[in-house]
């Protein structure tokens, strides 16, 4: 099976077009096992498990570090995890500043989108790791591209 390296939908061996993104001839070779026995797709989607520990992780171990496939969600997951972490730090300034302000009434207003924020970016998480799994280089608008030209793709 292979999948195709612009949208990351699988499609026969032998074809020559992808299905899905408008017939472009972009191959990229199936996820392979290496030499461990683990597949690059489930080492794709295990570099999102610890965040910025697992992706660097994944970048420095040898039969993993020449896989694109590997390399790109390793790189994604480091990009998206210092990402969220400045999301977090930078929500929680503001905040503190308009809690101090309104004398405590923003609390009722921050609770339930601190609510949101996490469930979201644990959905994110999830269905990056899935994505992954499933073999397919689901590439998030900004961080999927510094991703992909970190890896070579």
């Amino acid at each position: 099976m292979s999948f195709c390296q612009s949208c990351g939908a699988a499609f026969a061996d032998g074809a020559t077009f992808c299905p899905t993104c408008s017939g472009r001839p972009q191959v990229m070779a199936s996820p392979s096992t290496t030499n461990s026995g683990l597949q690059a797709n489930t080492a794709g989607a295990l570099a999102y498990l610890a965040g910025i520990i697992t992706g660097i992780l994944f970048l420095v171990i040898d039969p993993y570090k020449g896989d694109r496939f590997v390399r790109f969600h390793s790189f994604q997951s480091i990009f998206f995890n210092v990402a969220w972490i400045a999301l977090w730090i930078a929500w929680t300034i503001v905040g503190l500043v308009l809690s101090a302000v309104t004398k405590g009434l923003f609390f009722f207003i921050q609770l339930p989108i601190d609510l949101l924020l996490m469930v979201g970016g644990f959905a994110l998480w999830a269905f990056l790791m899935y994505s992954a799994y499933r073999g397919k280089m689901t590439k998030l608008p900004v961080i999927g591209t510094l991703a992909a030209k970190q890896a070579g793709i």
